[in-house]
């Protein structure tokens, strides 16, 4: 007697077992998170991830922020669509980083209206339907909070490396920082570090240090909960430049990028890639 197979069901189950393939030929997963908007995790995952691409890692980046993507626009890839073949997604290389975007299969201008079934079903494709291929280690960018993005990853993945959370100096980030920290010691993710961002601008013209959004909360906080300090990044317009450019500042000499191969030097070792 034949036995009726439903297509539906059968996709399902195609689509589970793609991604755990995916997630198998990954060998380290690093969330970038924070509770709080505007603090840069978009500028701090792209930068990290070119850092360990120019070390020789096979390097991707999972932009799990949905409904505002960034990353493609600060990778140079404005205007790109990203490659379908056969039923597999290609991820879109920059400087030598593999990228996923929700801003690379839609026009920049489209808004993603979804609730959070949709968002976690778009995450799952993400992994399961994008040829991926071995990698080193896979950044996630995170959109801000600790609901349906952050939580999808945390069930997704067997066993993340680990989750850098980024700041900034002022007492209003540092408030979310430890949302952050509670969500992830609630879904047993390890917890790498705390990095400061846009910490102190350097004037351009008399080379006066100024404390923009203060300094050293990141630092303070780390000690206080026993967690690793990862290191201060200066706020620098050059960035901010760069990232509309499509050309990320850690390519050229100066303040950022010196504190941001640092940084990398310290995650490296941390997650025992060095």
């Amino acid at each position: 007697m034949d036995v009726a197979i439903d297509p539906a069901q059968a996709q399902k189950v195609q689509q589970e077992l793609n991604l755990r393939n995916t997630i198998n030929q990954i060998k380290n997963t690093v969330v970038i998170q924070s509770g709080k908007g505007g603090v840069g995790k978009s500028t701090v995952t792209l930068n990290l991830a070119i850092t360990f691409a120019q070390r020789g890692y096979r390097v991707g980046i999972l932009d799990a922020d949905i409904t505002g993507p960034s990353i493609p626009l600060m990778a140079g890839l404005e205007g790109k669509d990203a490659e379908i073949k056969g039923k597999k997604i290609l991820p879109t290389e920059s400087y030598g980083v593999l990228i996923v975007s929700m801003a690379l299969l839609l026009k920049a201008e489209t808004p993603v209206i979804w609730r959070g079934p949709l968002k976690m079903a778009a995450i799952r494709q993400f992994l399961a339907d994008v040829e991926w291929g071995e990698l080193d280690i896979l950044f996630v960018d995170l959109p801000p909070g600790t609901s349906d993005e952050p939580l999808t990853i945390s069930q997704l993945f067997d066993n993340i490396t680990g989750t850098v959370i980024v700041t900034t100096p002022q007492k209003v980030a540092l408030q979310d920082v430890l949302k952050s920290i509670g969500f992830a010691s609630k879904v047993g993710m390890p917890i790498i570090g705390i990095l400061e961002n846009m910490s102190g601008l350097t004037c351009p013209n008399c080379n006066h240090h100024i404390d923009v959004f203060k300094e050293g909360g990141g630092k303070e906080a780390a000690d206080d909960l026993g967690l690793v300090f990862l290191g201060s990044i200066p706020l620098d317009p050059s960035v901010v430049i760069g990232g509309d450019a499509g050309d990320p500042s850690i390519l050229h000499d100066g303040k950022f990028s010196s504190a941001f191969n640092e940084i990398a030097e310290k995650v490296a070792k941390l997650i025992s890639l060095e």
